[in-house]
C-alpha cells in the first residue's frame, strides 16, 4: 500500500515537480487549490504527510493546525515550501517539521523527500496496530492486571480489570504469542476511554523491547513493510551532547534517529533527535541521554569516532519515528541530559535548540566559529 501525501499549492510548477519526484518514490499525492477542501479531507483520511505551500501564509498555518487537532492526522509530517521573504524561521512558525525552499529543482525535492519517506514509512508501521488480547500484568503505584485490545511498535490500548489511579509512569508485562520471551516494558498513559479503556504510549524502549515487538508484529502481517536504507552521513561536529551530519537527505527536524557505526565486526548504535534539519546538506543531531544504557551507548559512539579523528567510520542514520514530547513554539520544553552528563555547557547542542531557524549560511558560521573556538583551547 502507497503512502499517502496531501498537497496543498495553487502553483502549478510547484505540483508538477512534487507529482513527478513523490511519484518516482511510490508516494501518492492528493492536491488541493483550496484550504477548505484540504482541511476537508484531513479529517476524513489519514496522510503520513501533510505538505502546505506558504505563498499563501493564512492558508498554509490555517491547514497545519487543522491537522494536529484532526486525531486521524495529528502525527502527520508537515512540509512547509517558502520562498525566500518567509525563510525556515517562518516555515517552522508555522508548525512545519521540515521546510523546502521553492522554486522547487526535480534531483535536489528527490534528495529531501526521500528521508522523508524513510519517515513516513517508519511512523506508519509505529502505528500499524494489530488487533489481540492477551493478558497484562501492570505495576506503578499499584498492581493492576488487564488486557490488550491492539498493539503496535509506539503502545496499546488496554482495558484494565478495574479502576486505575492517576500515574506518571506504569511497567507493563505481557507474553506475545508464539513467543517464548516475556516482554517487559514502560510506558505512559496517553488516553482514558469507557469502561476502563486506555491508551499506552511505550517510554525508553530499549533495542531489544523493540526488536522483540517489531519481528512479533511483522509476523503477524501478511506482507510486512520493508524499512528504507540508512542514509550514509559524514561527521563535522562532535560534543557530548550531539553532533552535526552532512548529507543529501537530512531527515527532518523533532526525527528521533538510531545512529550506527560499524568498525570491524562491531556495531555499535546510539539514540539522538534531529533538532537542525537543513534540507541538501545536513543535520544536527543531540543525543538522548535519558537512560544509563542510553548514555553507556552514547560514551561508545563518542570515544569511537574521537579515536578514530579525521578518519572517522562510516556513519549511517535510520529515523525511529517522529518525537512529540516538545513544539518549534518552545524547543526547550524537550529536556536533555547532556549537560547533566558533561557537568559543563554544550555549546554544540545549544546552537542547535537556539539557531535551528537561522539561514543556513549564517548557522554554518555560526558553528565554524564556534569550532575554532574550542581548538584554540
Amino acid at each position: 500500500m502507497n503512502l499517502k501525501s496531501l498537497l496543498l499549492s495553487s502553483d502549478e510548477k510547484t505540483v508538477r515537480i512534487l507529482r513527478r519526484v513523490l511519484g518516482d518514490l511510490e508516494i501518492d499525492v492528493e492536491h488541493c487549490h483550496g484550504v477548505d477542501d484540504a482541511i476537508g479531507r484531513i479529517t476524513r483520511q489519514r496522510f503520513e504527510a501533510i505538505i502546505a505551500d506558504a505563498a499563501n501564509r493564512e492558508d498554509a498555518g490555517n491547514l497545519l493546525r487543522a491537522a494536529k487537532a484532526a486525531p486521524v492526522n495529528k502525527r502527520a509530517l508537515t512540509i512547509v515550501l517558502v520562498e525566500s521573504p518567509v525563510g525556515l524561521k517562518g516555515g517552522f512558525e508555522l508548525g512545519a517539521h521540515f521546510v523546502l525552499h521553492k522554486p522547487l529543482a526535480v534531483e535536489r525535492a528527490k534528495g529531501s523527500f526521500r528521508a522523508v519517506r524513510a519517515l513516513m514509512k517508519r511512523e506508519r508501521r509505529l502505528q500499524l496496530r494489530v488487533e489481540v488480547q492477551i493478558p497484562v500484568e501492570c505495576i506503578g503505584s499499584g498492581r493492576y492486571s488487564a488486557k490488550t485490545l491492539d498493539l503496535c511498535e509506539g503502545g496499546m490500548a488496554v482495558q484494565f480489570s478495574g479502576r486505575v489511579n492517576k500515574e506518571n509512569s506504569l511497567h507493563f508485562s505481557l507474553e506475545l504469542p508464539g513467543v517464548n520471551q516475556k516482554l517487559e516494558i514502560d510506558g505512559e498513559l496517553a488516553w482514558e476511554g469507557y469502561q476502563n479503556r486506555a491508551g499506552v504510549r511505550f517510554t525508553n524502549t530499549t533495542d531489544e523491547q523493540r526488536n522483540l515487538l517489531r519481528q512479533w508484529l511483522n509476523s503477524q502481517l501478511p506482507e510486512p513493510e520493508q524499512d528504507d536504507p540508512p542514509v550514509n552521513c559524514r561527521l563535522t561536529d562532535l560534543s557530548v551532547g550531539g553532533c552535526y551530519l552532512t548529507t543529501s537527505s537530512p531527515f527532518p527536524r523533532r526525527t528521533r534517529v538510531i545512529l550506527k557505526i560499524k568498525t570491524g565486526d562491531l556495531e555499535i548504535r546510539a539514540g539522538g533527535i534531529v533538532l537542525v534539519a537543513h534540507p541538501e546538506f545536513g543535520m544536527g543531531v543531540e543525543f538522548l541521554q535519558t537512560t544509563a544504557e542510553q548514555r553507556y551507548q552514547v560514551l561508545r559512539m563518542i570515544t569511537t569516532l574521537r579515536a578514530n579523528g579525521d578518519k572517522s567510520p562510516q556513519l549511517q542514520v535510520e529515523p525511529d519515528g517522529l518525537e512529540t514530547s516538545f513544539s518549534n513554539e518552545s524547543v526547550d520544553t524537550f529536556q536533555s541530559s547532556a549537560v547533566e552528563v558533561s557537568g559543563t555547557e554544550d555549546t554544540l547542542v545549544d546552537l542547535f535548540r537556539n539557531q535551528f531557524q537561522v539561514p543556513v549560511e549564517t548557522f554554518l558560521e555560526q558553528m565554524r566559529e564556534q569550532r575554532q573556538s574550542m581548538d584554540s583551547h
